[in-house]
């Protein structure tokens, strides 16, 4: 069977747009990874995929990802975006809560996906940490 590969992450950022929880979830295997190399931590499984999309959505409930360019090879899709949001919630992350700052952030991400029959399997995010960082101004 032959997928779509754009097309299927270009719907699962739409999903993660619409703070859609379960669509997200819904979007990888039952095994699949979303590792945030940022912070640096890997969610693992249905349990804890939905918890990346709660934390964002919380943090920067208008947060926006400005895809630039989509790149196609087999079942890797390799994705140049921008992070946007303004900063009003609680930033959840495994090191502890940054408060929210009223500041926005506007950065430059890769996102690397891995697809197995039409799901993700494994989303490595490279956002640019001291970017994001500098523009909350928490650097």
């Amino acid at each position: 069977m032959s997928y779509d590969n754009e097309k299927i992450i270009r719907a699962a950022y739409q999903v993660a747009e619409e703070q859609d929880i379960a669509g997200w979830v819904a979007a990888f295997t039952e095994d699949g990874t979303f590792t945030d190399t940022s912070i640096p931590f890997t969610y693992r499984g249905p349990a804890e995929l939905g918890k990346t999309v709660e934390v964002y959505a919380k943090a920067f409930p208008d947060m926006h990802r400005e895809l630039e360019r989509v790149y196609v090879t087999g079942n890797i899709v390799v994705v140049q975006l921008r992070l946007q949001g303004t900063h009003t919630g609680p930033l959840e992350l495994p090191a502890g809560t940054v408060p929210p700052t009223g500041r926005r952030m506007d950065a430059p991400c890769c996102d690397v996906f891995e697809l197995v029959d039409g799901k993700i399997k494994r989303f490595d995010c490279y956002p640019s940490g001291t970017v994001i960082a500098a523009q909350l101004g928490l650097g």
